[in-house]
């Protein structure tokens, strides 16, 4: 059977974050990708100069045309800045009940420009999140979340985590990127404890959409079959390869894209 998996999140013209990281991200894995658009963003390596958000309506039209078709193997959510598609998307899932549902909680672009609405983080917190197989926050992320100063140390992380998962997802990975240091460390907290992920940390700018593809990379392995730990494990390795590679790519002026492809081809230039 031919594993599938599908993004639920905002396009981004640029191609490299958003709904367009995603489908890349399930093709380089092998998983066939379906999306469904919750918003249009105007953006480029250099910011976002423009959103336009789907109508809630729309959105749900998308959300049964895909689930009423393709047998969904996991669920990737992704931008939603607005109260009444998260409220379509809570009742997306309710109605078809797919087996695996990663949110990354994205709120602030690569670039630093504020993609979610502050009335609409307590929708997130409590309509998406209770529903999520694995919630996939980075360090600032976290923090407001939980409405508290970003954590600084391993104890503190480990605490925030835990804290996001009594707000009722299987699972928490909070990412490291945006710590210091030789690794970059993320920790998968769960009911039976938390994992500490390290990888060597990567010097390069071009870092638009490795949230975005860390969080689809999961929902690939979870697609194909493999478990939580496993699929992670997976998808971190992947990313981790993706940013080295990252360097191979001269795209615009600002923070470049990941080389989602860099098993298949060495750019030409």
């Amino acid at each position: 059977m031919t594993p599938i998996a599908l993004t639920i999140a905002g396009s981004d013209s640029s191609g490299g974050a958003g709904v367009q990281a995603d489908l890349k991200t399930f093709a380089a894995l092998g998983v066939y990708g379906a999306s469904v658009i919750t918003a249009l963003t105007a953006q480029n390596t250099k910011g976002v100069t423009g959103i336009h958000q789907v109508p809630a309506a729309f959105v749900t039209a998308q959300i049964d045309a895909v689930f009423s078709d393709l047998d969904v193997g996991a669920v990737k959510i992704g931008m939603v800045a607005d109260l009444s598609v998260i409220d379509a998307i809570a009742a997306g899932l309710a109605r078809w009940s797919p087996k695996h549902v990663v949110l990354d909680p994205v709120m602030v672009a690569t670039s630093g420009d504020r993609l979610l609405a502050a009335e609409a983080v307590d929708a997130l917190r409590t309509k998406l999140i209770p529903r999520a197989s694995l919630i996939t926050p980075n360090l600032p992320e976290a923090a407001v979340l939980l409405d508290e100063p970003m954590a600084s140390n391993e104890s503190a992380i480990e605490s925030q985590g835990k804290r996001l998962f009594a707000m009722g997802c299987q699972a928490v990975l909070i990412k490291g990127g945006h710590g210091e240091g030789a690794e970059s460390i993320d920790y998968l907290v769960g009911p039976s404890g938390t994992i500490r992920l390290a990888a060597p940390r990567i010097a390069t700018k071009n870092t638009h959409g490795t949230g975005c593809s860390l969080s689809s990379a999961i929902a690939a392995g979870l697609a194909k079959g493999e478990n939580l730990e496993t699929a992670v494990r997976s998808a971190k390795t992947w990313i981790s390869a993706a940013i080295a590679a990252a360097d191979r790519f001269s795209v615009g002026h600002g923070q470049g894209p990941i080389h989602h492809f860099h098993k298949f081809y060495q750019p030409s230039y």
